[in-house]
């Protein structure tokens, strides 16, 4: 769905490239995930250090294996200072809008996994169209 509604917006992009950029960005995200809960997991359970600090670790390392998939692969792009600079940048307003939306449901006194369903939903759109838009241009 989020895929006709892009190509309606911007009739401009090669439907057969932008899907498999999408593909590409969604496996990596998943494969990135992965990383960041298992570095978390092992940082928590065996180096015993505290939660959020293992997830800031993780979120580090996760970060930068995630910069080097997605523009080797995901966007086929050279790695280059500029585009990591812009990578670090949408990280950082992806992390700003999770927050954000799930702060803003807790306000809204909805219950937790509404505010993480907002945020799978609304974070990796907007960040995969800020790379393909900007990162990568």
């Amino acid at each position: 769905m989020f895929h006709y509604y892009v190509l309606l917006m911007f009739p401009m992009i090669d439907n057969s490239l932008f899907t498999i950029k999408i593909l590409r960005f969604a496996i990596s995200g998943l494969f990135v995930t992965g990383i960041h809960v298992l570095i978390a997991t092992i940082l928590i359970s065996f180096i015993l250090i505290t939660p959020s600090l293992a997830n800031g670790v993780a979120f580090v390392v996760a970060t930068l294996f995630s910069y080097l998939i997605n523009t080797l692969w995901s966007f086929s792009n050279p790695l280059h200072r500029r585009n990591l600079y812009r990578f670090i940048l949408v990280s950082f307003i992806g992390l700003f809008l999770s927050m954000s939306i799930s702060g803003a449901a807790q306000y809204g006194g909805l219950h937790y996994l509404y505010g993480i369903a907002f945020v799978v939903c609304i974070v990796p759109a907007v960040t995969f169209l800020l790379h393909n838009f900007w990162t990568y241009q």
